[in-house]
């Protein structure tokens, strides 16, 4: 058993340090491109072709893979699931944003976090202000944690805001499960109700804002290990 976690926007592999200790089994944390180990990559180039290739990359010594995709993560996630189907024994959206087939995920937002998306828009690089994004991500959480979560933010590219989705790979025949955030002050329940109907599968709760592998870690890896039983 082993897990493979994909962030979401405007964070790198880091925002799963929280949880990592927590879970069982080899665990890998996926950097997109752009960030971390990939920070050589120049961020206004990623596509999402290039974050699918980084997680296969990263699957490449895993079997038996539960996969979790946070947030933004839910549009490169299922390009990568007929590749990896028969290493996968689950997949977890949490709070993903999984807009329609053909769409781009500019224009399923919420209209209010949209006009703040478009806002931090300069030059090809998406650049989240500090009080707006723990204003949506931060909501439920400590002082501390807020401040920590807020010094993992990073810029992202735009360009992936704009991309035609393509939710293909979801035709797959794998396990899937939603958890939608009760708490989600950036991805609202309409949409991540909406989301799920499109994941298809089972849905779980977890009472959390945006992060719950800062706010609610030992929460959240109980509920990936039931997830995956």
């Amino acid at each position: 058993m082993s897990f493979l976690l994909v962030h979401g926007a405007g964070m790198a592999a880091s925002c799963w340090d929280r949880l990592l200790p927590l879970l069982t089994g080899p665990t890998v944390a996926v950097d997109l491109p752009g960030r971390g180990k990939r920070s050589d990559r120049d961020i206004r180039g990623v596509t999402l072709d290039d974050c699918a290739a980084a997680i296969v990359e990263d699957a490449a010594d895993l079997t038996d893979i539960v996969m979790v995709a946070h947030s933004f993560a839910g549009v490169s996630v299922p390009r990568v699931l007929p590749e990896l189907a028969d290493r996968i024994q689950h997949v977890v959206f949490l709070s993903a944003v999984v807009p329609p087939h053909g769409t781009r995920v500019l224009d399923q937002i919420d209209p209010a976090v949209q006009a703040a998306v478009r806002q931090s828009i300069v030059a090809g690089v998406y650049h989240q202000d500090r009080a707006a994004a723990i204003a949506m991500l931060c909501n439920d959480m400590s002082p501390e944690q807020t401040e920590w979560t807020a010094d993992q933010i990073i810029d992202d590219s735009a360009a992936l805001l704009e991309e035609t989705v393509d939710l293909s790979g979801l035709s797959a025949d794998l396990p899937r499960t939603y958890i939608r955030l009760t708490k989600d002050a950036c991805y609202s329940p309409d949409l991540q109700s909406r989301s799920a109907d499109l994941v298809g599968g089972s849905t779980r709760f977890l009472e959390s804002g945006h992060m719950p592998m800062v706010s609610i870690p030992n929460d959240l890896a109980a509920l990936l290990d039931q997830v995956r039983k």
